[in-house]
């Protein structure tokens, strides 16, 4: 499930909470009680690495027209 970030305007306490997508946008009340809060613009931080079975790109060299080939000089 999701977690959002919300900041209280009242109180100024920034808090989190887990809820479903479709609730994101509905309003949260603080730990201190007060109603008015605005959601916070948050980053997602992905860890890990990937692992991938294709091939490798061919390197460059070879190639032809303009922009690679020994037609130029």
């Amino acid at each position: 499930m999701p977690r959002y970030e919300y900041r209280c305007r009242s109180c100024g306490t920034s808090f989190e909470l887990n809820r479903p997508m479709a609730e994101s946008s509905a309003p949260a009340t603080c730990p201190d009680g007060h109603d008015d809060t605005v959601k916070l613009l948050s980053a997602v931080a992905v860890g890990g690495t990937a692992k991938s079975s294709a091939a490798p790109a061919p390197s460059g060299g070879g190639g032809g027209g303009c922009c690679g080939g020994g037609c130029c000089g």
